[in-house]
């Protein structure tokens, strides 16, 4: 038994208050009457006294209260090894993918239940199920099956097997190998893993990503095909008043949608805005050159309704804008951030010379992927900045964002000039733009992604940390109950005993 709170312990000294008061009684001596007291010698007068203990229960009783009070306050509790009987080994299947799983590997998986094996589900926790049982009732095994909202990461589950599993017991694992359950860094793990992997039921998916209006009151259309090879998009434009053999348009409370002929329940609504882009500049006539060449470019190929003007008077901005680009390294007016607008500014401050890239591996990556272009001169970033898209080849921020009051502030470290990067050069500039200018669907894509992964992908990185299994796990059980109940006992004994009619002897 230990205690939480050893120091009320010393409370235990307290025992000492009732052997004090029972040591007290002192009983009086006898006075001897005699017929003649002329023979005795006078002497000085002696009284005996005798120290004796009496109603020995009872003292113990009272001792043993105070020791129950002072044990309960130091918060008893007592640890109990729980012995873990080993297991020749796990098998894993996810919840969400279980049917696929076990009719592809049924065989592999009932002869490794017959040999002793685990069944645990490949979920957060590890769960452990009887699949055997689950078999025998003839549980219909689809229903087993649930749709995630977002994908579980297997990287980080594999981590939880690992603190879970020892090094030398074999686990088979059966995953999807789709690859929206491969996030972030690849786990390194010191387990003996036999991963096999199956492809989802639904092998290819299309979907609406996105609609909205162009110029000439047609819907532009993107449609979204995604394969165990690849996600792609198609382009379409229809008529605003009747779909296609492809697309159908309905009106929902005045805001028109379109969906998927064979699937109408998963309808987008269609953008009926206009994007409205100021453009502002005091000295970099040039740089402005560069850029509405690229967002004339990013406009025509999109197809949305565009507004693109130039300004020289900060004053005559209207406070409507969806974009600002301001190539300035003056302050952008307060009256302008009291918009909820996205503003792209140019940065000032001390500028250096470097030998370096841009980095487009962050928000507005291209379609193609990550982008660097080489990048020649910087403004000095401060540290303030926390949310950054692109970065050099360094880490320092090229593009970074934050909130001023109601605007979105873009901050451009760099110039869209050659003498200072080759971005205007390069030829996915334009497509950066319309990725940045662009309003971001709110479809969730990882339901749709039927990307795989390969079978050299999944390999493991191996923990070469030596790391030991417990065999027994230790529990921490709580011991006040018992004892605020042998209180209440005790008590109650204590009292019957200190009350019950005592017979008193007289003395002499």
């Amino acid at each position: 038994m230990q205690f939480l709170n050893p120091t009320w312990l010393f409370a235990t000294a307290a025992i000492l208050i009732p052997v004090i008061i029972h040591l007290w009684n002192i009983k009086p001596g006898k006075v001897l009457k005699i017929g003649s007291t002329s023979l005795i010698t006078a002497a000085s007068r002696k009284s005996s006294r005798s120290f004796k203990l009496l109603d020995i229960p009872l003292l113990l009783l009272r001792c043993l209260l105070l020791l129950l009070m002072a044990f309960l306050l130091a918060l008893p509790f007592l640890e109990q090894r729980l012995k873990v009987v080993k297991a020749k080994g796990w098998v894993m299947l996810p919840k969400e993918d279980f049917s696929t799983g076990y009719k592809k590997y049924k065989a592999s998986i009932d002869s490794l239940l017959k040999l002793g094996y685990e069944f645990h589900y490949f979920n957060n926790g590890l769960p452990k199920a009887d699949l055997a049982k689950l078999l025998i009732e003839k549980k219909d095994i689809t229903s087993l099956d649930t749709i995630l909202i977002q994908p579980a990461n297997y990287w980080g589950l594999l981590s939880q097997v690992d603190n879970q599993v020892p090094a030398d017991m074999p686990v088979y694992l059966y995953t999807s190998n789709n690859i929206n359950h491969f996030n972030g860094r690849k786990a390194a793990v010191n387990l003996s893993l036999h991963w096999n992997t199956f492809s989802s039921k639904d092998s290819v998916t299309t979907w609406v990503q996105d609609a909205w209006f162009t110029n000439n009151k047609a819907i532009r259309v993107v449609k979204g095909i995604s394969t165990p090879y690849g996600t792609t998009y198609q382009y379409a434009n229809i008529q605003s008043d009747k779909g296609d053999s492809q697309f159908i348009i309905n009106v929902n409370n005045g805001q028109p949608t379109v969906s998927l002929a064979n699937n109408k329940n998963e309808a987008v609504a269609v953008d009926t805005s206009t994007l409205k882009i100021a453009v502002y500049t005091d000295r970099y006539q040039t740089d402005v050159s560069y850029l509405k060449a690229a967002l004339d470019a990013s406009a025509a190929f999109s197809q949305r309704k565009v507004v693109i003007k130039q300004y020289s008077n900060p004053n005559l901005i209207p406070s409507d804008q969806s974009w600002i680009f301001w190539l300035s390294e003056l302050a952008v007016p307060g009256r302008l951030l009291q918009q909820p607008v996205k503003i792209f500014a140019y940065e000032g401050g001390k500028q250096s010379s470097v030998t370096s890239w841009i980095n487009t591996d962050g928000q507005f990556a291209t379609p193609a992927g990550t982008v660097q272009v080489p990048l020649f001169k910087i403004v000095n970033a401060s540290d303030e900045f926390k949310n950054v898209i692109w970065h050099d080849g360094f880490g320092h921020p090229v593009l970074a964002v934050n909130e001023q009051k109601k605007a979105q502030i873009y901050h451009y470290f760099t110039r869209f000039s050659p003498t200072w990067n080759n971005l205007v050069w390069d030829t996915s500039f334009p497509r950066i733009i319309l990725e940045l200018i662009s309003k971001p669907a709110d479809r969730n894509l990882t339901v749709y992604d039927r990307r795989v992964i390969s079978t050299e992908q999944i390999q493991l990185v191996k923990n070469m940390e030596t790391r030991v299994m417990a065999a027994k796990f230790t529990v921490m059980k709580e011991l006040a109950n018992y004892f605020w109940l042998a209180l209440v006992v005790v008590f109650f004994v204590e009292r019957w005993l200190a009350t019950r009619t005592k017979t008193i002897q007289a003395n002499g």
